[in-house]
């Protein structure tokens, strides 16, 4: 069961696994998501974040016979980990280092403990530390909420006296923010493939060329000191489970992690591309117990993201019998392009016949 169907990255990775011989359920809370159409069946579920999604997903698993979950969007993880077991492999890292990675303030610290590298942190509840003070960083700084995905609520300032009005502005209270050092230098969105035995099978940094909220263009490039850095965040914080590192080098060209995300990556298709089938390869392993994979990887693969049809006949479409969606209010979040619906009834969502 892949879930975010309507994800930009989403159709293509359930293209893949359903290439690779898996059947696919999909889900999203939006029936124009184009992955419900794509998977072998779609399901409609409420929002991540509501009350009744973990018991409409516990239902559709057992209804479909699901024996994976692979969650990614960052408001269902936590619930989403409590079905891991019993016949059912959540691919996600263990839910102590799911749980750090979604607070940043909490993940920041944990890092900083390990002696990995991070650009100075601190709560915006709090005076800025007195190095930061005596040095205002020549970048400036980047003020963040603690939890969400992508660039939401983040605001960049020029200088430490900026802050005060960045938070106040924010629409946030104080201590739900963080405030860090921006580190100017090259960014790595970074694949790391490990599972339960906790061994890392692969590290796969990827250079991003652009990025807008999400990375756009990005190209695979070795880094012996990026690859040495996400290692030792598996060693140090055991996340037993795919992950991705956000990292910048700073001016000696260190890296420096800013952020996690305790899940697949957003660009896992160039790693795929470049040769390590993280998505595919860590699934055999988990509901197989499939070879391991290797760290052999094709360094200078460029990703350029764009967006595709896929071409279905009018009567295959018009047979996946997609009803309207739940009948409730629709609720827009401030940073979305669009409303989305809500659905706050486990039993509202409606089975999609798909190809």
């Amino acid at each position: 069961m892949v879930t975010t169907a309507g994800s930009a990255p989403t159709p293509g990775t359930i293209l893949h696994l359903r290439e690779q011989g898996f059947r696919v359920v999909a889900t999203d809370i939006d029936p124009a998501a184009p992955g419900l159409y794509l998977a072998d069946r779609g399901h409609l579920v409420p929002r991540g974040d509501s009350e009744a999604f973990l018991p409409r997903m516990r239902a559709l698993c057992e209804s479909e016979g699901a024996v994976a979950i692979v969650p990614l969007v960052d408001e269902e993880l936590l619930p989403v980990g409590e079905l891991d077991g019993d016949g059912l492999s959540v691919m996600l890292p263990r839910p102590g280092f799911v749980a750090s990675c979604l607070d940043k303030y909490v993940l920041m610290r944990e890092l900083s403990a390990a002696g990995i590298g991070i650009p100075r942190t601190w709560s915006a509840s709090d005076p800025p530390p007195a190095d930061v003070v005596a040095d205002d960083a020549s970048g400036g700084f980047v003020v963040k909420p603690r939890s969400g995905r992508g660039s939401r609520g983040v605001q960049l300032v020029g200088a430490l006296a900026e802050v005060p009005a960045a938070v106040a502005a924010s629409g946030y209270r104080a201590d739900e923010l963080i405030v860090q050092e921006r580190v100017t230098g090259p960014e790595f969105t970074v694949s790391v493939v490990v599972w339960r035995d906790g061994g890392v099978q692969a590290v796969v940094p990827k250079e991003v060329l652009l990025k807008r909220g999400v990375t756009k263009y990005a190209v695979t490039r070795h880094h012996a000191e990026v690859e040495r850095t996400c290692r030792a965040v598996q060693s140090a914080l055991r996340a037993d489970g795919p992950f991705n590192v956000q990292l910048c080098l700073d001016a000696e060209g260190r890296p420096r992690v800013f952020e996690i995300n305790p899940r697949f990556s957003s660009t896992a298709a160039l790693t795929v591309a470049a040769g390590v089938d993280e998505v595919a390869g860590l699934l055999r392993q988990a509901v197989t117990d499939g070879p391991r994979l290797t760290d052999t990887w094709r360094e200078g693969v460029t990703m350029v993201r764009r967006w595709t049809d896929e071409f279905i006949s009018e009567e295959e479409f018009a047979s996946h019998g997609l009803a309207p969606a739940p009948t409730v209010p629709l609720v827009a979040r401030g940073d979305d392009p669009a409303p989305r619906p809500r659905s706050t009834d486990p039993a509202s969502g409606v089975a999609v016949r798909a190809r």
